[in-house]
């Protein structure tokens, strides 16, 4: 996690473009019931999470440059960190909508919002807000970077990876659906499709690749005598990494403390396609299975009870899920930084470039994972 004063400067851009949003409704002279219920939808959703896909571009930017931004480097680095978190906030609305959840980071999620500003309660109009969180990204490209010789590079990334996380999406959706839930449909294969186009082409690789456009990483360059395509090694290393980060989410998930993860787990009582409930369907015996089938996403009055023996049978010697996550973990931090440092580095010639691909890149992104359970 970033200090506050990280935290403090990344966010008073977020009021910058909260400002340009509102005068842009007002220029297009929008009632002031609509241009207070827009301003509002932004400050509920966009700025309220952990910001860690914003505030990677602006750490990535820094690495690739290999010194501290200037202020227009920053602002600009910060603007595309921003449009990340506003495409967080386009899929978070929807996705509430669509599980009917209840709350979202302590609060009642958008649409279950039953007062904005005075004028109504939220409901069906989240899915127009949603839409319109999305439109924001483009409002902010178009004005700020349509001069840029990377402007298509970004609406493509932007395009292609909301694409790639609707997809996922729909795997999730149809795999488990809130109002069917068959586990039988969970499988080891279809959890590692599902969270790399859900989670990990926007959450680690969009970051870096957007950092990259912009300090002007080319997609060829030869550096040592090789020739390095350097988005595909972002895409080969952090799509991997996604992985393991959702494995470990989903592992603490069960086997975490309330103080450790911030929140008291609720994968097993809702019936999520979890890398553990994946696991022990695939290495489980046909009496664990049936058990699993009987007893995961029971809500009932028992559901405590019913969680509490699914969380036993996992740990159980013959499936023993902590053995086997911890050889996960194991087995793919070493083949991540097999990865890393396969990555041809810039020699100290090329110190001061910033077009050229860094190991540090996929380091910090690997430590922010590795450090989140220390």
């Amino acid at each position: 996690m970033f200090c506050a004063d990280t935290r403090n400067k990344f966010l008073a851009v977020f009021e910058a473009i909260r400002e340009e949003l509102v005068a842009h409704m007002k220029s297009e002279k929008m009632p002031e019931d609509a241009i207070a219920w827009f301003s509002e939808n932004l400050i509920y959703i966009v700025p309220g999470g952990k910001l860690n896909r914003g505030v990677s571009v602006v750490d990535t930017v820094t690495i690739l440059l290999n010194r501290v931004p200037t202020d227009d480097e920053y602002f600009k680095a910060a603007l595309l960190g921003w449009c990340i978190e506003l495409l967080q906030a386009f899929f978070l609305v929807s996705d509430d909508i669509m599980d009917s959840s209840i709350s979202r980071r302590g609060r009642p999620c958008w649409y279950r919002v039953s007062n904005v500003k005075g004028l109504r309660k939220v409901h069906n109009i989240a899915i127009n807000d949603s839409c319109m969180l999305e439109g924001a990204i483009y409002h902010i490209l178009k004005k700020h970077f349509r001069c840029e010789s990377y402007y298509v590079d970004l609406l493509e990334l932007f395009q292609e990876v909301t694409y790639k996380t609707e997809m996922g999406q729909l795997v999730d959706q149809i795999t488990a659906p809130e109002d069917n839930i068959d586990i039988g449909k969970y499988t080891l294969s279809k959890h590692t499709f599902i969270v790399r186009y859900k989670t990990a082409y926007y959450s680690f690789y969009l970051s870096v690749a957007l950092a990259m456009r912009m300090c002007g990483v080319p997609d060829v360059y030869e550096l040592t005598g090789k020739t390095v395509e350097p988005y595909k090694e972002a895409d080969r290393t952090l799509i991997h990494m996604g992985e393991f980060f959702q494995v470990q989410d989903d592992y603490l998930d069960y086997h975490g403390t309330e103080a450790q993860i911030g929140k008291i787990g609720t994968d097993i009582i809702d019936g999520k396609c979890s890398w553990c409930v994946c696991t022990a369907l695939a290495h489980g015996t046909e009496a664990q299975k049936q058990f699993l089938y009987e007893n995961y996403r029971k809500k009932c009055a028992d559901q405590a009870v019913r969680e509490q023996a699914v969380k036993d049978m996992y740990d159980d010697e013959g499936l023993n899920i902590p053995k086997r996550y911890e050889e996960y973990s194991k087995d793919t931090v070493a083949e991540i930084n097999a990865m890393i440092e396969l990555v041809p580095e810039p020699g100290a010639q090329d110190g001061l470039r910033g077009d050229r691909l860094r190991r540090d890149v996929f380091r910090v992104f690997l430590s922010k994972i590795t450090d989140s359970t220390a």
